[in-house]
Parts: structure tokens; C-alpha cells; sequence
């Protein structure tokens, strides 16, 4: 108020401040926020998420059929223990060198990540090879799919099992072989991180399935 007269906005002055702001021309960026998740990240554990419930229908049938049965496995069929444990250590190992990759690739030292990757993917087909000689002495001993509840079990988790190692094998010899040239720190680390997860199930399966 000034004189005893208010002063009042005209209409135009109303409308310019009801306008958001503009930047003006040549001031900087408004920020970018980053998701807090990228999609690609949200993708794989999504994925992982779908494979979980998969296995946990599996496992509870397993555990379902296992109870119900008075032996199990029948009396004169053994799982060879000491192979089995030979092969878990390999697959562990394979996930050393996975995080070690995914370590190399954050760091961007491509000789170290096509060096760790290669490693890796040895490691997966050693896995695939001895649990593949492990299945032909089971099946020469007598268990196969149609011997009764348990090889039909048997062989469904961890064939189940066996085949996402298969896939995982292949996305990783996609990873080595386009790290060769050029490839992104993230397809590193999203590869990483369902190959870490098929070897932490392998884990629950082996004491689920051989240690008990």
C-alpha cells in the first residue's frame, strides 16, 4: 500500500507467475537423475525372480515325493559323492572368476576380463562334461528317468538345473567373444550376476539332493 492506495497485480502479471520456469538460453542443464536400478538390472532380476519360484515348485515337489517314500533312493542305487563334490568345486571356482571378470570390467582392463571370462567359461563346460560322465555311470548302474519317482525327480531338478548352466555357458561365450572388440561394463555385470546365481542354486540343490 502506498498513498493510502493498494496496489493490486494486473492480469498478466497473475498469468506469468502461474507460467513454470523456462531455463533461458544458455544456463545450465536442469540435473539428470539416474534410476536408481537400471532397466537392464531390473530385467535380469526379474528373470531371476521367475527361475526362484521354478526351482521352489521343483524342490517342493521333490521334497513332497521324498517324504511320502519309505527308501529313497531304493536300496541298491548310490549318487557317486565324490564327483559330485569335485564338481560343485569347480563350479564355485567359476564364480571367482566371474566376480573377477565383473571386477575387470568395471576397471575397464580388457585383458583381464577376456582372461577371466575365458576362464570362466572353461570352468562351465568342465561342469557340463563331468556332471554329463556322472549321468552315464548313473544310468549304467540302473537309475534313469523311468526308474520310478525318484529318477523321474532326480533327473528333472538337476537336468532342470544342468540346462540354465547350458544357457549361461552360451550367453558367456557371446560376452568373451564381443569383449574381444568392445563391449559394455554393464552386459559384463548383468552376465555375472545369473551366472553367480546359477551357482548359488547349484549349491542348495547339492545339499538338498546328494547330502541328504
Amino acid at each position: 500500500m502506498s498513498g493510502g492506495r493498494a496496489r493490486y497485480a494486473t492480469p498478466a502479471q497473475i498469468e506469468v507467475d502461474r507460467t513454470p520456469h523456462v531455463r533461458l538460453a544458455g544456463g545450465p542443464p536442469p540435473p539428470f537423475s539416474q534410476p536408481p536400478v537400471s532397466n537392464a538390472r531390473l530385467g535380469m532380476l526379474m528373470l531371476i525372480a521367475a527361475e526362484t519360484m521354478l526351482f521352489a515348485g521343483l524342490i517342493g515337489a521333490y521334497l513332497l515325493f521324498r517324504l511320502g517314500s519309505v527308501a529313497w533312493p531304493s536300496a541298491h542305487l548310490y549318487l557317486p559323492l565324490g564327483v559330485t563334490w569335485l564338481n560343485t568345486v569347480v563350479l564355485l571356482a567359476s564364480g571367482y572368476t566371474m566376480h573377477q571378470a565383473v571386477q575387470a570390467g568395471r576397471a575397464n582392463i580388457r585383458p583381464t576380463l577376456i582372461r577371466y571370462l575365458g576362464l570362466t567359461t572353461l570352468l562351465g563346460v568342465c561342469f557340463l562334461s563331468i556332471q554329463g560322465y556322472e549321468w552315464l555311470q548313473l544310468i549304467h548302474d540302473g537309475l534313469t528317468i523311468s526308474t520310478g519317482i525318484y529318477g523321474a525327480t532326480f533327473y528333472t531338478l538337476i537336468g532342470c538345473h544342468a540346462l540354465h548352466v547350458f544357457a549361461a555357458v552360451v550367453w558367456l561365450s557371446i560376452v568373451l567373444w564381443r569383449a574381444r572388440t568392445s563391449i559394455s561394463s554393464t552386459h559384463v555385470h548383468i552376465c555375472g550376476l545369473y551366472w553367480r546365481y546359477v551357482c548359488a542354486l547349484w549349491v542348495v540343490l547339492f545339499s538338498l539332493v546328494y547330502l541328504n
